[in-house]
């Protein structure tokens, strides 16, 4: 849900408007009073939501994640994106043995421009399938195609990839899937990923095979502007029902309290070992993560919103100082982004930032930043090494047509 539609439900004022993954290792710790000692408040805080709350759909039963022409347009104009995945496409077949004319190529969601299908024909792909579930987006990818005069190379299939198969039961040597959400796996990457690594790969266990390499969640706990500005009983947050808000990655309303950590891992190559398929529905246990309230961004994040409240001129400035710290000190939620590596060598270059890393500044991108609101009003007066302690429980199916889901609960700890 974008800010305004948020602004819009809450209020009555004028039209205004670490995670669990079952893609980490490891266990962390599960007390969460150990991570609190000497605190004289304890808050609770928590949220939940389907991965398509709040966004556009492509069937009324609210299942799949779908997208109108102004996000495709973000998405295929994206500075960040694009000529990366170009690269990767271009690097790929340039490398492969007996050249890019050997080389068959699947892309998983091709979109309405068929931007990534043409890329690969352009740089010698012997065959490309280009797979699109919505049929409207399928006629134009068809369109463009023809255009771009690749017919004879290009074939779209309309459909979910699930329950489609590829002529004469072939299988492809690369697989270039940008099903990336700003939460990683939110748009179905997991299951369309595990189903294409069983049906439609020749090597699926390589690498090499796909594109991204690895898909990837970063989250820390944030403040938010509005989130302060407007509180009850004029504003009612919780009206969203657990959606979150949705933010541009260069809006200076939300800064991070606290260093991100990575709450989601996924390694296309290796996703059949990513998750536990053998425990009911897929659902693995809560994951608790801390995060540590840094004193520095608590200073940076004042000068940010002052600067923010007093270009939005929201406040008299002789008010502005004590609102901007106030805010800078408050804990709205805790804040999601994406990061892509095309390839999966460890000193590659080619790697997509939604938020700059590892700090999680604000920068371009047609990503968002999501973050649901954890309480109704700001858990205010927050101190360098405060604490937000939150268990995270990520539901992420193997079937396509079942939206992911998330749940959030916790507590902030705020010391004398």
């Amino acid at each position: 849900m974008s800010r305004r539609s948020a602004m819009q439900r809450c209020g009555g004022i004028a039209a205004a408007t670490t995670v669990l993954s079952p893609f980490l290792f490891g266990a962390l710790p599960r007390q969460a009073a150990q991570a609190a000692d000497d605190v004289t408040k304890v808050i609770p805080i928590s949220a939940s939501w389907s991965a398509v709350d709040g966004l556009n759909s492509l069937d009324e039963g609210k299942k799949v994640v779908g997208f109108d022409r102004s996000a495709y347009n973000a998405m295929k104009d994206d500075p960040s994106r694009t000529p990366l995945f170009k690269k990767a496409i271009i690097d790929r077949l340039n490398a492969a043995p007996g050249g890019p004319s050997t080389q068959t190529v699947l892309d998983l969601g091709t979109g309405p421009f068929a931007l990534f299908s043409i890329m690969a024909a352009e740089a010698g792909a012997k065959k490309v399938y280009a797979i699109e579930a919505n049929k409207e987006v399928a006629q134009s990818a068809r369109f463009l195609i023809k255009k771009s005069g690749f017919s004879d190379i290009i074939t779209v299939l309309d459909g979910v990839s699930t329950e489609l198969t590829l002529p004469d039961n072939e299988k492809v040597d690369l697989v270039v899937a940008e099903l990336v959400g700003s939460i990683a796996t939110e748009e179905g990457a997991y299951a369309t990923v595990l189903d294409a690594h069983t049906r439609f790969v020749k090597r699926p266990n390589s690498p090499k095979s796909w594109i991204p390499s690895r898909i990837q969640t970063y989250a820390a706990p944030a403040s938010y502007t509005l989130h302060n500005l407007f509180q009850p009983p004029a504003f009612d947050w919780d009206k969203l029902a657990g959606q979150p808000v949705r933010f541009n990655c260069r809006d200076e309303g939300l800064q991070l309290l606290s260093d991100p950590v990575l709450v989601e891992d996924v390694s296309f190559a290796d996703i059949p070992n990513n998750i536990a398929l053998t425990k009911k529905d897929n659902i693995t246990e809560p994951r608790q993560y801390t995060f540590t309230v840094d004193g520095e961004r608590i200073k940076q994040n004042t000068v940010a919103f002052r600067e923010e409240y007093r270009k939005n001129k929201v406040i008299k400035d002789e008010e502005l100082e004590e609102l901007a710290l106030s805010t800078a000190r408050s804990f709205t939620g805790v804040a999601f982004w994406p990061r892509i590596l095309m390839d999966d060598e460890k000193d590659s270059t080619n790697v997509i930032n939604s938020r700059t890393f590892p700090e999680g500044g604000h920068q371009r991108s047609h990503w968002q930043t999501v973050l649901p609101i954890m309480n109704s009003t700001p858990v205010g007066g927050l101190k360098s090494g405060d604490k937000v302690v939150v268990n995270a429980d990520f539901d992420v199916p193997s079937k396509v047509l079942v939206p992911p889901k998330y749940r959030l609960e916790g507590n902030v700890f705020v010391k004398n």
